[in-house]
């Protein structure tokens, strides 16, 4: 990585490690400030990258990131802006599927993303009884972010374009990342599941902004 991209690691692990030791002894305003603040240093390294895989990867990779930035915020907040926070990051898989899917045959993404459908369907049914209202918005959700996977795991089997390892990888652990979030929030929490939570997430963000510019 060059410097100014070790800066900005630097940084996001800085405000990542306060975000969730806030989550656990506070005080609550740190949440607000460096749980937006994290993936905002996540998208400005996007951002900054000067040579990516190519501009309409980059620039679909850095509004899935805006996009997510809502999302952190509507789920930090002290009134129930879960729907508005599984919107958002609905948009932001959006964003990745359609950045992960030119050049790729469809019969290639048909099959990945039947292999992570297999996943979303195992994680739906250990749920659903739970899920009440939300089990539609769930749904959706889920049938977004196994899409978005499997288009990750199609363009790095079938174009193996730089970095595109990372962005599979950040794929995976965005899933089993939304997996805890989503066990703790409709079957039972854990003490450790939101450091876990948080940070798969920043990691998936991470490797996915990061898969712009690899070579």
């Amino acid at each position: 990585m060059a410097d100014w991209q070790i800066l900005i690691f630097v940084l996001a692990l800085a405000t990542a490690t306060l975000t969730i030791r806030a989550e656990y002894v506070g005080p609550r305003y740190h949440i607000y400030i460096f749980k937006p603040l994290t993936t905002l240093l996540i998208l400005l390294m996007a951002a900054r990258i000067q040579q990516p895989v190519s501009r309409f990867y980059q620039q679909a990779i850095c509004l899935g990131l805006v996009f997510s930035t809502i999302g952190d915020i509507c789920l930090m907040l002290p009134s129930d802006r879960f729907v508005a926070g599984v919107a958002s990051f609905l948009v932001a898989h959006l964003c990745y599927i359609v950045a992960f899917s030119p050049g790729v045959q469809f019969a290639s993404s048909l099959s990945a993303v039947t292999l992570f459908m297999v996943v979303g369907v195992l994680l739906l049914s250990l749920l659903w009884p739970h899920l009440g209202k939300m089990k539609w918005p769930v749904l959706a959700y889920v049938l977004v972010i196994m899409t978005m996977a499997g288009q990750a795991l199609a363009r790095w089997i079938q174009l193996k374009p730089p970095g595109a390892w990372l962005a599979l990888l950040g794929a995976v652990l965005f899933i089993l990342s939304d997996a805890i979030l989503a066990w703790s929030r409709f079957r039972r929490a854990y003490r450790p599941s939101r450091a876990v939570n948080l940070s798969t997430y920043y990691l998936a963000q991470w490797l996915i902004a990061l898969s712009v510019g690899a070579g």
